[in-house]
């Protein structure tokens, strides 16, 4: 994984070329664009599949298991998007997959608010809450990410705080056998270059723009910047559905799903009766 995300910053050097130093913080705004790759994860599963099996699954999966997003932001607001694509392999959207995705995603650093668009089977919720809490570790560890010095930054964070618009069977107890509760080691690599506190997805917080981070088996890396462009950054503030809080969906998404086991359930017991 690290040597793929050595190469693809290699690739993607030519992709920063706005010279920044003289810009006034004050006026900061602009896109930033994200590559995301998650890996396979088979489990036991995976053990008895064939090396073919394995790459029809991956071919299959590959529209989960990799995504483009754009960040728009302004010094205190941003706006995160997954860029639709149609999957290649079927040459259709990902119909079940999207029930579990990541929706348009709006943050206000100022006011500390986070609202989200998810839709779920049809039904459409407007997730609002605070903006996920994290403890930073600031490192003194540097390296280049296309032309920005960029410093490493790790923190902590409850795995159901940063899945909680997605779903696993899994997740019906989010605590670990000793009662313990979850967590995923997260890495984050900022620039001081872009002096806001914006990053994509659930991250945020740090002294500049995050370009990098890595949580659990999920990588994002920005791969192009567009900087202060000529025509202004409109930020979208997700309106549309029902209001709900971020531990509101979750347990609704958990509650449908068990809802949707169990009839498949009492089916099958039907059928063999019959």
């Amino acid at each position: 994984m690290k040597s793929y995300i050595t190469v693809l910053v290699s690739l993607l050097l030519i992709s920063f070329t706005i010279p920044i130093e003289t810009a006034d913080a004050q006026e900061f705004q602009g896109r930033a664009y994200y590559f995301s790759q998650s890996k396979m994860d088979l489990g036991n599963w995976g053990a008895r599949m064939s090396e073919a099996q394995k790459k029809q699954m991956k071919n299959r999966l590959k529209g989960r298991l990799e995504k483009t997003f754009v960040l728009s932001f302004t010094k205190e607001e941003s706006y995160f998007k997954e860029e639709e694509t149609v999957d290649a392999y079927s040459g259709a959207t990902d119909s079940w997959g999207s029930n579990f995705s990541r929706g348009p995603q709006y943050k206000n650093i100022k006011e500390n608010r986070l609202v989200q668009e998810q839709e779920f089977y049809g039904k459409k919720f407007l997730v609002k809450d605070k903006l996920q809490e994290i403890d930073w570790k600031m490192g003194s560890e540097s390296k280049l990410i296309g032309q920005y010095v960029c410093f490493k930054a790790t923190a902590s964070i409850p795995s159901s705080d940063l899945s909680w618009y997605s779903f696993s069977w899994a997740d019906i107890s989010s605590q670990t056998d000793d009662g313990s509760v979850a967590m995923t080691q997260v890495e984050a690599w900022y620039t001081l270059q872009i002096p806001l506190r914006h990053g994509p997805a659930e991250y945020w917080g740090l002294p500049g723009l995050i370009l990098e981070v890595s949580a659990g088996n999920t990588t994002m890396l920005c791969s192009k910047i567009v900087l202060n462009p000529s025509e202004k950054v409109d930020i979208k503030k997700p309106e549309k559905g029902k209001e709900i809080s971020k531990n509101g969906y979750q347990e609704t998404i958990k509650s449908k799903m068990t809802e949707m086991r169990n009839n498949r359930g009492r089916r099958g017991s039907q059928r063999l009766r019959n």
